[in-house]
């Protein structure tokens, strides 16, 4: 789920990059801080800590907030800046589309928006599959339904362990063993 965070942080200006050129070095430095990285939601009411947890992808507006200020025995200024982000989360149970991007024995790797999934290979499809690695596929035994990198797929999120500082560290699980969800090409033959 992609949605806008309204935020403030506050940024450390070192000494050096003081000058006339203060407010866009502020927020340099501040989109810098954020984007790329997890952030934290302030909700009371969640199920548990993975629905507080999302990925800032963009900053879309930054704005200082009033004088900054400096500490005693540091030569930086500490500049309060409003954020517009705009944010992904990954949620347990949303569907999503993505490509396949590398395909291994114990499954295949899944591009979803700006974070990866896993794809077990107990979770393609209700055939025995078999993994052809050295050119990137996988084929179901009975229905001969093929999967290999660059296929468009529609998956649903089944396990997720967003890291707190980390998004490489992160896990998001995937299946694809249900109707309507699998290989593009195939939905569309179910449907009709």
């Amino acid at each position: 789920m992609y949605f806008i965070v309204e935020t403030e942080e506050t940024v450390r200006v070192p000494p050096e990059r003081l000058g006339s050129e203060y407010e866009e070095t502020a927020k340099s430095i501040a989109i810098s801080d954020v984007e790329g990285k997890i952030g934290v939601l302030d909700r009371e009411f969640v199920r548990d800590q993975n629905d507080r947890k999302f990925l800032n992808l963009l900053v879309l507006e930054t704005k200082l907030e009033g004088e900054g200020h400096v500490v005693h025995g540091d030569g930086g200024v500490y500049q309060p800046v409003s954020l517009s982000i705009l944010a992904y989360q990954p949620t347990i149970q949303e569907i999503v589309e993505g490509e396949i991007i590398d395909v291994k024995k114990f499954g295949a790797f899944i591009k979803i928006g700006p974070v990866e999934g896993l794809l077990h290979l107990s979770q393609v499809m209700d055939d025995r599959i078999e993994v052809d690695e050295e050119n990137r596929r996988m084929i179901g035994k009975e229905t001969k339904r093929e999967l290999k990198i660059g296929d468009s797929v529609r998956s649903r999120i089944v396990a997720l362990s967003l890291s707190d500082s980390n998004l490489g560290e992160s896990k998001i699980g995937l299946t694809m063993r249900q109707n309507f969800l699998g290989k593009i090409q195939w939905i569309r033959g179910e449907g009709k």
